[in-house]
């Protein structure tokens, strides 16, 4: 390797530590924002973690003293021995109960502080644009809000309670230490450097591998959340083989991380003891001879013996504690990465709140694409007048689903405008743009709960009645009254307890429940039978009256009624006119129509 190259990957390297430094720091400081409110439940741990540990301290000296009045043969101090025995018992019961209060205040004060962070988490993702949940694994994103929201629980839980008794314990001890002799003391003071270099050593090498070990335990998490989402698919198209592959090679890569990480984490504790044993056997060694002087007492002696035990024994525990803040702070960077993602741009200042829909749309040079590289929708211009139906129709890609989340405002455009109503779509409110369209999708959505629950959806105060009408209207009143507990079975996720076209007719109950101004049909029908396909037309002619419509289509023949048939391909509108007109041009649509009814 030239000295150029390797100059370069050293600048590299040094980038990498300092950014991890940074990052580390920043986590750090936001952890201790979310804290900040809860600060009266930490000055309280903090109190009875004084408590525990002067209590825990003041024990060695009331044993000391118990050794010294039986230091001799024939001079045992009875008298004596018993009020110092119920003095140390006493001692041992309020040192319980100052732990158990600051275990308690701890765990409000940590668990407080995950519900806080994962309801931020929460709130972001219904706030991040549609293109990041587009781009980024499912599983991945879950994994943040979920998974690593709770190692980072663990990891506050952990410090607080071994971290604080930790140092109150140290500073306590050394105290207490220099109260009996200053020579002794300055000899385990000096020793224990040597320990906090290792504990050191070790922290800033853990950081990167269980960061890591976060980001492989997302990745992970994302491919089972696709493979069990999807098995029918896995098992239909003989996947599994290669799926099997897949996790096996994202497994293996989770093993070497999490080795590496508990490799680097298990050798802090065995290290620092091995530090601590030299504190106590220097401490036994010195203090012996100076007992042998008559400097100290032997009970002492033994008082000193249980603090240098006591000293170092924070230092193992701190050394744990800081390699599980480091699981916690890789983790937490995770969480607050997705927070910090930029969210969609918030409704304009003053944006209208629309309540009056005349149903009549206009598209105005409007030029879109997904990706800046590969041009998908230019200058396109569309009036639609209130009440018409509008068929969108072409090849797969030209741009129809585009086109819906372009008028949902799921995108914004690049250039030009959308008018609803006469009104910019960008001046007003997503929330009473997006109520003035019912969508009924060709992917059906349906969340856990009861079938009356997801028909009213959207209305979530109409009554049973007014649920069943909507149900007969779409044709799913029978099917439901077949189920065991009717209107009142509860749905599996994703309706997994349906079938495809049971979910569809739901989904359709549920728009016909709300019945909004304007209507999206994309592909509302492509998984019903071609009998109930009938009805639901029929339904949907009924519901269509008077309001404006866009269906999206690839069956020609479910659009032959529309108003105005869209016909687009690569991103440009290429002919529009009711079926019989475009028929009649034997263009691009004719040519559409005739290759699906050939026969």
């Amino acid at each position: 390797m030239t000295n150029k190259n390797k100059a370069k990957n050293s600048k590299i390297k040094n980038s990498i530590i300092k950014n991890s430094r940074s990052n580390s720091k920043d986590t750090i400081r936001r952890i201790l924002q979310h804290i900040r409110p809860y600060r009266f439940q930490l000055v309280l741990s903090l109190v009875f973690a004084v408590i525990s540990v002067a209590l825990t301290l003041y024990a060695p000296i009331l044993i000391g003293n118990v050794v010294d009045l039986i230091a001799g043969p024939g001079q045992v101090r009875f008298a004596g021995i018993m009020p110092i025995l119920i003095q140390i018992l006493a001692v041992v019961l309020l040192t319980s109960a100052a732990q158990w209060l600051m275990n308690l205040c701890n765990n409000k004060l940590t668990y407080y502080v995950a519900k806080d962070i994962r309801t931020r988490a929460f709130h972001q993702l219904e706030i991040l644009p549609l293109k990041y949940l587009d781009s980024h694994p499912y599983g991945d994103t879950i994994s943040r809000v979920i998974t690593d929201v709770d190692q980072l629980s663990d990891g506050l839980l952990m410090g607080f309670n071994q971290l604080f008794t930790g140092v109150i314990t140290i500073l306590g001890t050394l105290g207490f230490m220099l109260s009996i002799n200053i020579t002794i003391t300055l000899a385990v003071v000096l020793i224990t450097p040597v320990s906090l270099f290792v504990a050191s050593f070790i922290a800033k090498r853990t950081y990167r591998m269980f960061k890591a070990q976060s980001e492989t335990r997302g990745e992970i998490t994302s491919l089972v959340e696709e493979m069990v989402g999807n098995q029918k698919v896995v098992q239909a198209f003989g996947y599994e083989d290669r799926a099997r592959e897949t996790f096996d090679g994202i497994n293996e890569r989770l093993r070497e991380c999490s080795t590496k990480a508990t490799f680097f984490s298990s050798i802090t504790n065995p290290a620092t003891r091995f530090v601590n044993g030299l504190v106590y056997a220097g401490v036994g060694i010195i203090g012996a001879f100076t007992a042998m002087r008559g400097l100290i007492s032997v009970g002492q002696l033994s008082c000193f013996l249980s603090y240098a035990n006591q000293y170092t024994k924070p230092f193992n525990e701190i050394s744990s504690v800081v390699t599980e803040l480091q699981n916690a702070f890789a983790s937490a960077r995770r969480v607050f990465d997705l927070i910090d993602e930029t969210p969609q741009e918030p409704d304009a200042p003053g944006a209208l709140t629309l309540r009056q829909v005349d149903g009549g749309v206009e598209l105005r040079d409007v030029s879109f694409s997904y990706n800046p590289e590969v041009k998908l929708i230019e200058n396109l211009n569309l009036s639609v007048k209130p009440g018409q139906r509008i068929a969108i129709v072409g090849p797969t890609g030209c741009g129809k689903t585009t086109m819906i989340n372009l008028l949902m405002r799921f995108y914004d455009v690049d250039r030009g405008e959308i008018l609803i109503s006469g009104h910019p779509a960008r001046q007003i409110t997503r929330d009473s743009l997006r109520r003035s369209f019912g969508m009924v999708l060709q992917e059906t959505w349906l969340k856990t709960g009861t079938v009356h629950d997801n028909i009213a959806y959207g209305r979530p105060q109409a009554s049973r009645e007014e649920v069943i009408r909507a149900a007969r209207s779409a044709h799913a009143h029978s099917f439901i009254k077949r189920m065991p507990e009717g209107y009142d079975t509860v749905i599996t996720e994703d309706g997994g307890n349906l079938s495809q076209g049971q979910k569809q007719l739901l989904c359709i109950a549920r728009v016909m429940l709300c019945l909004p101004p304007m209507l999206i049909l994309d592909e509302a029908t492509s998984s019903i039978d071609t009998r109930t396909e009938i009805k639901i037309q029929q339904a949907f002619a009924q519901m269509m009256e008077g309001r404006t419509s866009f269906i999206v289509a690839h069956r020609l023949s479910t659009i032959r009624e529309a108003d105005v048939i869209l016909v687009m391909k690569d991103g440009r509108i290429l002919e529009t006119g009711t079926h019989e007109e475009l028929i009649a041009r034997k263009g691009f649509y004719a040519q559409l129509y005739e290759s699906q009814f050939a026969n």
